[in-house]
């Protein structure tokens, strides 16, 4: 059974791109079947651990709604809520580019201070994980509030700092230690919010 203090994240499912793009907080949306099947697949595993529907935070981005409507449509007592603070990272001039057409120097210089360096000209590592981690102040009050585990729809980069938010605290990561958890398309985790 999964402790009402829990945080159940599910990536979305496979957005519609060509493999190789960097589409950060690109607004794409994802295969319809797969969605289906994440959220089935998801509700499923919910349901199995007993606990009752609730209210779902997901992403903006068209990609993470699709899910959420999906997972409603199975079970309206699923309410939904979009948290701005759950959207990809932006990776800027970036997006939509392929990731081996990005010149090397830009990458370096990112993965040179991790932390800090915005991406093409888009979000820094930092300020990810502070929209992240106020983000898991908030499920942590849900948490309470409700005695349910909280469920996020969101992205890999969000459950990457989240990962790293409860796992390894206020260390900053270096691009070695990145990313901190994996996560394939459909698939969730569940972490204890602390």
């Amino acid at each position: 059974m999964s402790s009402p203090s829990s945080l159940w994240l599910q990536r979305h499912a496979q957005p519609i791109v060509a493999p190789g793009v960097c589409y950060g907080r690109s607004n794409l949306a994802a295969d319809d079947k797969a969605t289906a099947a994440a959220a089935a697949a998801l509700q499923q595993a919910w349901l199995k651990e007993g606990l009752a529907p609730g209210e779902v935070w997901h992403s903006p981005l068209q990609r993470c709604e699709q899910l959420a409507l999906s997972l409603q449509a199975l079970d309206a007592v699923f309410t939904l809520k979009a948290d701005p603070d759950l959207a990809e990272m932006d990776f800027g001039d970036w997006e939509g580019q392929r990731w081996d057409a990005i010149a090397r120097a830009e990458m370096d210089a990112w993965t040179a201070d991790f932390w800090n360096h915005p991406p093409g000209g888009g979000e820094s590592l930092a300020a990810m994980m502070a929209r992240v981690d106020r983000a898991l102040a908030a499920a942590r009050v849900q948490s309470q509030t409700s005695g349910q585990p909280v469920l996020w729809l969101a992205h890999a980069g969000v459950a990457q700092c989240a990962h790293w938010l409860i796992t390894r605290g206020e260390r900053q990561p270096t691009a070695k230690d990145w990313p901190s958890v994996k996560l394939g398309y459909g698939e969730w985790i569940r972490l204890p919010l602390r």
